[in-house]
């Protein structure tokens, strides 16, 4: 059997969902993406909120973690599985099926050959839809916070609730500092903890 991994770089590092964790026997930790990402999509699953996705412009190479998958997992179901995830589909019964003509919305399930050790190394790829020019910490941070006032907010899939995930996994991006000062700013708030708590009782 192929021994698989999945490539984790967001907030699949901490949440990996429902159905994964039970395939997942061991992690990599200390290596980096091959290819580089940034807070280049404003995800619909997150009201909006801005999210790390590979990128042709900008960007940089960033921390990232390998979970390694169970031999019991064939490719196929291990395709299915971090598609599920990424997709937010609920239901255990629909198969990933890769697409003949990926377009920017969809997750599409892309795989890595003998990298770090493993056989196939699987990660999700889903299109940039801000724009680069859009790319500012002042937006970014507009995103995140409106996110956060939506029903995302509460259910902790906003975009302040993501950057600091990701922070606590120390991937940090070319805009990440400046992103995270200016949802500071805006919100008069000392950490992004304090950012979320003042946007939920309605006091940023």
């Amino acid at each position: 059997m192929a021994s698989i991994a999945i490539l984790a770089f967001g907030s699949l590092i901490e949440n990996p969902g429902k159905e994964l964790p039970r395939h997942i026997v061991g992690r990599v930790y200390e290596i980096r993406t091959p290819f580089k990402i940034e807070f280049a999509r404003s995800s619909s699953s997150r009201d909006g909120a801005p999210t790390l996705v590979p990128v042709d412009e900008g960007g940089d190479y960033v921390n990232a973690v390998l979970l390694e998958l169970s031999p019991k997992v064939e490719l196929a179901n291990a395709k299915t599985l971090l598609w599920r995830r990424e997709a937010r589909q609920k239901s255990s019964e629909v198969q990933y099926k890769h697409p003949a003509k990926p377009v920017g919305n969809k997750v599409v399930i892309e795989c890595l050959e003998g990298w770090h050790g493993f056989d196939v190394v699987l990660y999700a790829k889903i299109g940039a839809n801000i724009r680069s020019e859009m790319r500012t910490p002042d937006h970014l941070a507009d995103l995140a916070i409106c996110s956060a006032r939506r029903k995302a907010g509460a259910e902790e899939l906003d975009g302040i609730s993501y950057l600091a995930s990701v922070l606590r996994q120390e991937i940090t991006t070319p805009l990440t500092p400046d992103y995270k000062e200016a949802i500071l700013r805006k919100t008069g708030a000392n950490d992004l903890i304090r950012a979320r708590e003042k946007i939920l009782k309605g006091l940023a």
